[in-house]
């Protein structure tokens, strides 16, 4: 069976395009997360009774953040995906973060993205077309979700499409380093 972590992305730097595997969709209390060893998606955790993920949720294939998974994605479109979901997303921005578990500290962007596929939000072109109070709504959201987990989430900021580009690109690159060695 193929790694879904390692399918091609398809990353166009022109237009932000890539492809995008969807773990959790939204409105869900279940977090999934791609097990690559049985290529299923399992449980990973359960958000408390009234908090659910606001976006669907997933990442991009053939990069690799700086937490060793592939780099997160948050996707925009009229209507929950499904789990394993694999679509096509124009990335928007991304929210730059730092992720503490005990005392290792990792970059642990969000990159965000609107579904080729959306009505609702394909006027949508940079982070900051984005509704202040939603992007501060996500980000209460991961603060408390890793908080849930033990873990501390700080947002160090947020940028448009040019700097998620660089984000992919390095992201890739990691990815190649990491499956030469």
């Amino acid at each position: 069976m193929t790694d879904l972590t390692r399918l091609p992305n398809h990353f166009d730097p022109k237009t932000g395009i890539c492809s995008a595997i969807i773990e959790t969709p939204r409105g869900r209390r279940n977090k999934f997360d791609y097990d690559p060893d049985s290529n299923l998606f399992k449980l990973g955790g359960l958000l408390p009774e009234g908090m659910t993920f606001p976006f669907d949720f997933g990442f991009i294939p053939s990069t690799l953040g700086d937490d060793g998974d592939p780099l997160d994605v948050m996707v925009l479109m009229d209507a929950p995906a499904h789990v394993g979901c694999l679509m096509d997303v124009r990335i928007i921005g991304v929210i730059e973060a730092k992720q503490t578990d005990g005392k290792k500290t990792v970059t642990n962007n969000r990159l965000l993205g609107v579904a080729v596929h959306s009505y609702d939000h394909e006027d949508l072109e940079s982070i900051d077309d984005v509704s202040k109070t939603y992007l501060s709504h996500v980000e209460a959201f991961f603060i408390s979700y890793n908080k849930q987990r033990g873990k501390e989430f700080k947002v160090t900021g947020t940028s448009g499409p040019k700097a998620a580009i660089k984000c992919i690109k390095s992201g890739m690159r990691l990815h190649k380093d990491k499956a030469k060695s």
